[in-house]
Parts: C-alpha cells; structure tokens; sequence
C-alpha cells in the first residue's frame, strides 16, 4: 500500500496487468502480470495464499516489479474457477482451504511452471509464496527449474521433507503463529541444514499481510528487506554480469 501525499512518480511505477498463459496440459489462465520500470534484474513468481490472486497479492508482485524485476502471479486457483478472489473472514479461510482440496499437484506445479516461462526471458527466476504458496515455494524448489526460494509462512511443509531443494531456500516464520508451531520449523530446520531461517518475534500466521489482523508492519517490513536482498543475490547478479558482458 502507497503511502504518503502527492502523485506518484509514474517512471517509477510498474505496469501491471492480468494477462493469460497457458500450462503444457492446454489449461488456459490468468495471471497478475508486472513490468519493471527499467531494464530487468531477474524475474520473481508470486504464489498466492489460499484467497486467490487478490489485492494483496497484485500489490506484493507490484512490489516486486518496482524493485526492477519482472514479476508475475499465477492464478492457480483457476483450474477450479475462474476469477477466484477472497478477502480474510473465516468463511474466506473455509472457501480457500476447499479450493485447495480440489487442485491437483501435478497441474499446480504445471501453472507455476507456466508463469516460469513466461518470465525467464529476464534472467534467472526465483519464487516467493505466502501461506499456501510458501508450502508451494517450497515444493517448486525442490521440483522447477528456479534460481531460489522464499517461503512466508508455509504451512505443510513439514509434509513435504522428503524432497529436497535444489536452490538456495529462505523462510519466514512468526514465532506466535498457531498453524504453524516452533516445533515443526525445528524439523523443516532439521530436514534442510543448508536453508535460511528467520524467526520472528511477536508476529503470527499472516504478518506480511496488510488487510489481516495478524499484520505486523515491523516483521513484514523486516522479512522485505531480507527477501530482496536474498532475491539480489541469486538473480541480480547474474543478470548483471550477463548485461556487463552483452555491453
């Protein structure tokens, strides 16, 4: 969310927009599409929560394109219905949870998979998923071809330990979130020694979420800030490099 008085700097927004891609399997979808406002530095995919490509999640890959990378967020909850968009009530957690139960594994990461490559053409790609989506950043790590992962608050990924990633992985817990307890980041810990772990103190399931009670504006803002760097280092670089050489 944009704070502050006056216009924006348009040079300095991204463009954005839903745009349709298709998976291998002909499945047709939408997707929260946003350019960069300068030459690109990497491409991020954004994997929703449970509620859909909202507002929320159009904001995120918004943010993600003004920090120069092309960003983009599959609407996996298309394979069910389309234009699926829930906001954060209890009966939006139910809806959510029942949409999830109706995917398949095999056409999620066929979506994902999509949105990959519609990207790649700006350098190397990483993922970063929130709630559902972090159990599914971590799952794209162990399975796609991507540079890296973040994962915000994943849960489920203690089901999910006997893959293993195959990128450098980083993730976000709150230390007083009740899906997700201390314990099992003991065991995701455990499961993948070489993972970066950042607790955070005070903040529950939820905390980079604006329009959730459980915001935290300290750990999202702090979770941001790591994540880009992380980003900066396993995509910039190289597109970088590449850049440097091209010229």
């Amino acid at each position: 969310m944009r704070e502050g008085i006056g216009p924006p700097d348009l040079e300095k927004l991204p463009m954005s927009e839903f745009t349709t891609i298709m998976a291998r399997d002909g499945h047709e979808f939408r997707a929260w599409l946003a350019a960069p406002p300068g030459t690109a530095r990497g491409a991020v995919v954004v994997i929703q929560e449970i509620f859909g490509v909202n507002s929320h999640i159009r904001s995120v890959t918004d943010g993600y394109a003004a920090e120069g990378y092309v960003a983009i967020a599959p609407s996996l909850f298309d394979r069910v219905r389309k234009g699926i968009e829930l906001g954060y009530e209890q009966k939006d957690v139910q809806e959510g949870f029942g949409y999830v139960q109706q995917l398949k594994r095999e056409q999620t990461l066929a979506d994902i998979s999509a949105a990959i490559a519609v990207v790649k053409h700006a350098g190397r790609v990483g993922v970063v998923g929130y709630c559902w989506g972090g159990r599914m950043s971590y799952v794209s790590a162990c399975e796609l071809p991507v540079a890296c992962a973040v994962a915000y608050y994943g849960g489920g990924i203690t089901q999910e330990l006997e893959k293993k990633p195959k990128c450098p992985i980083m993730f976000h817990f709150g230390a007083l979130d009740t899906h997700i307890p201390l314990t099992d980041v003991e065991k995701i810990k455990a499961a993948v020694p070489k993972g970066i772990f950042h607790i955070y103190q005070g903040a529950g399931h939820g905390f980079n979420c604006d329009q959730r009670e459980s915001y935290s504006p300290q750990a999202a803002a702090l979770a941001r800030e790591r994540s880009l760097a992380f980003f900066a280092q396993h995509l910039r670089a190289a597109s970088e490099q590449r850049s440097q050489t091209a010229g």
